[in-house]
């Protein structure tokens, strides 16, 4: 009974024409594509990062390491455009001409960071933390991958702070004055100034983590990193692992001491973890189930 029916099958199949199997073929393709520019859906895109999110707490640790050491040194391009930028036009630009081509240089190392899938700590404080809400990872688990990925970071943030402090002033490529300069926009405010800048920029982080997942071209990805990233530098918000290769590269080269390094980092991490886990993970998930329960 199989054979005749499948017998039939392959009859109607060869009794298509050509044009009715090209037809078809195209109509089939429309419909994948159909589907694919479709918008995703708000639960859609938590599942997903809740599998990316999964996917992170079972690497081993040496693999966030190293990983992370890469996203560290990777994401300190941005002081290398950073400083260039600076020290070539900061004396023929207003201050504020100058802001706005700072801000445009800004994302360039997270670009390399997100695209290149390396890992970067303001990405996990929401990307780590999403399993957790929804039962599929312990807290043990979450502070493993954060300490990790936090720690390899900032080695690696310091190691090109190091070379970049060596190669840019031997190279005329950048001064130390525009080295002290961007540190110290940044040490230069109160611990409560630092927090609710770090927050805010910890709280875009996220976003652009679930922005991320909603973007289903590179080119779309990379441009909501642009818009994101830029959107920091021009606020001159406190990012804790780009931040902290400015100002241990200042740090290096200036009287900018450990304690305002130290005061920085603490306040910057905080008020991203604090952006990046409540103002999007909490609120987003909240938002989701409430939905879901409706």
């Amino acid at each position: 009974m199989l054979n005749i029916t499948r017998s039939k099958n392959e009859n109607q199949k060869c009794s298509m024409t050509d044009d009715e199997l090209k037809n078809t073929s195209q109509n089939e393709i429309q419909e994948v594509r159909d589907s694919s520019n479709k918008p995703k859906s708000a639960s859609k895109i938590f599942l997903e990062q809740v599998e990316e999110g999964k996917s992170e707490h079972k690497r081993s640790s040496r693999y966030l390491m190293m990983s992370s050491l890469a996203g560290g040194m990777e994401v300190g391009f941005s002081l290398l455009l950073l400083g260039i930028i600076h020290t070539s036009f900061s004396d023929v630009l207003s201050e504020n001409h100058l802001k706005w081509i700072l801000a445009a240089g800004y994302p360039i190392g997270f670009i390399f960071v997100i695209i290149g899938r390396s890992e970067l700590f303001t990405e996990h404080t929401n990307l780590a933390f999403v399993p957790v809400l929804n039962g599929s990872a312990r807290i043990k688990s979450l502070f493993r991958v954060w300490g990790i990925v936090y720690m390899g970071n900032l080695i690696g943030g310091y190691a090109v702070s190091f070379i970049l402090t060596l190669l840019g002033p031997s190279m005329s490529i950048i001064s130390e004055e525009s080295f002290y300069k961007l540190a110290f926009k940044l040490v230069d405010h109160s611990f409560g100034t630092i927090l609710i800048s770090s927050i805010t920029a910890g709280w875009l982080m996220g976003l652009l983590s679930w922005l991320v997942s909603s973007s289903q071209e590179t080119i779309s990805r990379i441009l909501m990193v642009f818009i994101i990233t830029s959107l920091i530098g021009l606020g001159g918000l406190h990012h804790s692992i780009v931040g902290s290769i400015e100002v241990f590269a200042g740090l290096l080269v200036s009287d900018i001491s450990f304690a305002q390094y130290g005061h920085f980092q603490l306040w910057s991490t905080i008020g991203n973890l604090i952006g990046g886990v409540f103002f999007v993970s909490l609120l987003k998930f909240s938002t989701i189930k409430n939905r879901d329960n409706s």
